[in-house]
């Protein structure tokens, strides 16, 4: 009589010995504990301003700039496709550029003024005077941030970073910084970096949400680049 394996329960292949369980539970429990303590410690005040601030200035018809490299840059667009489209109830679409987004414009920059240059070049050719550039880098020292920051300034338009923990010449060389405070080592430190700020990304948006509802009903306030 041939005996059937349990559902769920093939063996390990090659003779493997199976994954340790409780490692892989106290491994997870360990992230989720330092993203749980990174959230924490949010600037939440600052996030909700960005997001009304933004609110005012798109509604008025500037624009919001994004850039970051890997997985920032997944981020980035992100944060913008929640402008153009809509992150949670329905709204007017608004001015919005995930600056890595464009592969013509990056590789043909790259290729003729160098990586560092890819946003900077970008920003000098849709940033006008009174609108955003939000840089997003979980090290802070990206070299073509700094140098698309180094832009926005010439232009006039106002500066922010999300970074990872401070100081880091990013957060330095902006106006404003939201910095991410986590321990452990660089490679999990990443990682929780770029998901607390996917939850700021988010915070943005409900603070861009409510002031951009409030704006539509006529409801007064202030608003400005910062």
């Amino acid at each position: 009589m041939n005996s059937a394996a349990p559902p769920n329960s093939a063996a390990p292949p090659n003779g493997a010995a199976p994954p340790n369980g409780a490692a892989a539970a106290s491994t997870a429990q360990r992230h989720i504990g330092a993203l749980v303590r990174a959230l924490a410690g949010l600037d939440t005040r600052l996030l909700d301003d960005w997001g009304r601030r933004l609110a005012v200035i798109l509604g008025r018809g500037g624009r919001l700039l994004v850039a970051g490299n890997g997985g920032s840059a997944a981020q980035a667009q992100h944060l913008t496709a929640e402008f153009t489209g809509r992150f949670a109830a329905d709204r007017r679409p608004y001015s919005a550029i995930a600056l890595h987004a464009d592969t013509s414009a990056v590789t043909a920059i790259a290729n003729d003024y160098g990586y560092s240059e890819v946003f900077a070049r970008q920003v000098l050719g849709h940033g006008r005077p009174g609108d955003v550039l939000l840089t997003m880098s979980t090290s802070g020292r990206s070299q073509n941030l700094l140098r698309a920051v180094g832009a926005a300034r010439q232009l006039g338009l106002a500066a922010w970073a999300l970074t990872g923990p401070a100081p880091n010449p990013l957060a330095d060389a902006c106006d404003e910084a939201v910095c991410v405070r986590c321990a452990g080592a660089a490679p999990a430190q990443t990682a929780t970096v770029q998901e607390a700020h996917e939850v700021a990304l988010h915070l943005i948006c409900l603070a861009f949400d409510a002031r951009a509802a409030a704006v539509r009903d006529g409801t007064p306030g202030e608003g400005g680049p910062g």
